[in-house]
């Protein structure tokens, strides 16, 4: 067996595809916060093939985990050198194996925040770049103002040199950098949240501002924040992954990647200072990322939920055996065909049957058996803006709300019930999940948080089918067929 490390690289077997340039050369020109197993799949993948070509060697990589949790990764990494192997299984059985080598660096800023500091002020990184999920940016959903109230953030307001948030991080480093007369870094979205760059200049300005109203006036001409549109399945490492390895290459490595074959990056052309050259490994450059957010936000993040949520009501294990139940498959298409596509602006270059055909291939990957439990996790930070936005579209254009409105329901009796139909427990990762429960003695109470459903619970409309789904529901009606039911209609 090999252990995976920069020292193994060159005893691997010819057939193993890994980086041929020179790591050890590779300039740190991205930090990335909130490593994670998308990053690893998705921007991490594309820089590898910038680095690769050999000409671009200033855009490495260095993680960062500001987070207690990040110790995990940050040891694995640490310990294999930042390699490790992208395992991409395609929906007819064929698996490819490649070793990314773009990650080049890790500090953990839990453990010693100043160190972080220090590499985010060098002048050498040109991007920051994030995946912290949509719970990250902190902000209110019904109001989406940003909430000063958290503890960590009123820590930071007062402690610049010790934080502990991605705001205090980046406003403490913005105060350095204009200090010493340097230019701005860009700060790159890479989460599933609509208008992503928006949200995150809304909401580093906003910390900024409360804290040092001069270190706020510069990152306001200084610090571009480029929308973006990101796209690849990538489910949960899991042992078979890591056996699969051992098997096939006898290469031990303690956290590789899975994901789909299908990627893609839409992302606006607006940075503080020079890029890598993104447009030369497949990377959409735009003017304007928003019609193509939106169809994946309300198509594909919003389909997601539409299986997961009943799906784990039912019993499905994964996402896959969703879709190959024929009425889960037809109600998600009616969904995004009846509900979802009316809401959508024109998406330049984008056939919009064609695309949801794709995704119902991409959901039904037998191989990737992308899990309902991962899906359903942190509902209260992704419903908001998948599904309800839309349902409240709908609403106010008088249009079907039937199948939104039943999802809802069915996030009620996820909490009501806390089992699923075969008498098993659900598991639930939610940063609201205590409150949700506690709200979930009745259809009305449970979406009488304002700052979560918005102005949902005062339509007259929408709480008359949220509630005729719910009351179906407590009464014993069995979600296939209510499913069933709908489609039919």
């Amino acid at each position: 067996m090999i252990s995976l490390n920069g020292t193994s690289l060159n005893g691997l077997p010819d057939r193993v595809k890994h980086p041929k340039y020179d790591r050890i050369a590779v300039k740190q020109g991205i930090v990335h916060i909130g490593v994670g197993g998308f990053h690893r799949s998705h921007q991490a993948y594309y820089i590898n093939k910038i680095l690769s070509v050999g000409e671009n060697n200033e855009w490495g990589i260095c993680g960062i985990g500001l987070r207690e949790a990040d110790q995990k990764i940050y040891e694995t990494l640490s310990n294999q050198d930042g390699l490790y192997n992208l395992i991409t299984r395609h929906p007819n059985g064929n698996i490819e194996t490649e070793i990314i080598g773009s990650i080049v660096n890790f500090i953990w800023a839990y453990s010693d925040p100043e160190e972080a500091l220090k590499k985010l002020s060098d002048p050498e990184t040109k991007i920051v770049s994030l995946t912290i999920t949509e719970g990250g940016y902190n902000f209110d959903s019904s109001t989406g103002e940003f909430n000063l109230s958290h503890p960590d953030v009123k820590h930071d307001l007062d402690k610049k040199n010790t934080p502990k948030t991605v705001f205090g991080f980046l406003t403490e480093v913005a105060r350095r950098r204009m200090n010493a007369g340097h230019t701005s870094f860009t700060v790159m979205s890479c989460d599933n949240i609509q208008h992503n760059g928006d949200v995150a200049k809304k909401m580093f300005l906003s910390f900024a501002k409360h804290q040092d109203l001069e270190v706020y006036h510069w990152m306001l001409s200084n610090t571009a924040f480029p929308n973006s549109m990101v796209d690849r399945i990538t489910p949960v490492t899991t042992d078979e992954d890591l056996n699969y390895l051992q098997n096939e290459y006898s290469i031990i490595d303690r956290w590789p990647v899975t994901c789909e074959p299908f990627i893609q990056w839409v992302l606006e052309d607006n940075f503080s200072s020079n890029r890598p050259p993104l447009e030369n490994v497949g990377v959409q450059l735009v003017e304007d990322v928003k019609p193509y957010e939106k169809m994946k936000l309300r198509l594909l993040n919003a389909g997601h939920s539409v299986l997961g949520i009943p799906g784990s009501l039912h019993g499905y294990s994964t996402i896959n055996s969703c879709m190959e139940d024929t009425i889960f498959r037809a109600f998600m298409r009616k969904f995004m065909d009846v509900e979802a596509t009316p809401t959508l602006d024109p998406v330049p270059g984008v056939e919009l049957s064609e695309y949801k055909d794709s995704l119902e291939e991409r959901f039904g990957n037998r191989n990737i058996k992308d899990t309902v439990e991962r899906i359903c996790s942190e509902s209260s930070a992704k419903l908001p803006k998948f599904l309800f936005e839309t349902i409240s579209e709908n609403l106010s254009k008088e249009r079907s709300i039937i199948m939104g409105s039943f999802i809802v329901a069915c996030w009620f009796f996820y909490y009501y019930q806390g089992k699923n139909e075969q008498d098993k427990d659900l598991i639930i990762v939610d940063e609201l999940s205590e409150q949700l429960r506690n709200n979930s003695g009745s259809p009305e109470s449970f979406i009488s948080n304002s700052s979560l459903f918005g102005e949902l619970p005062a339509n007259k409309r929408f709480l008359k089918s949220y509630s005729n789904w719910a009351e179906k529901l407590m009464r014993g009606t069995k979600v296939r067929q209510l499913m069933q039911d709908i489609i039919s209609e």
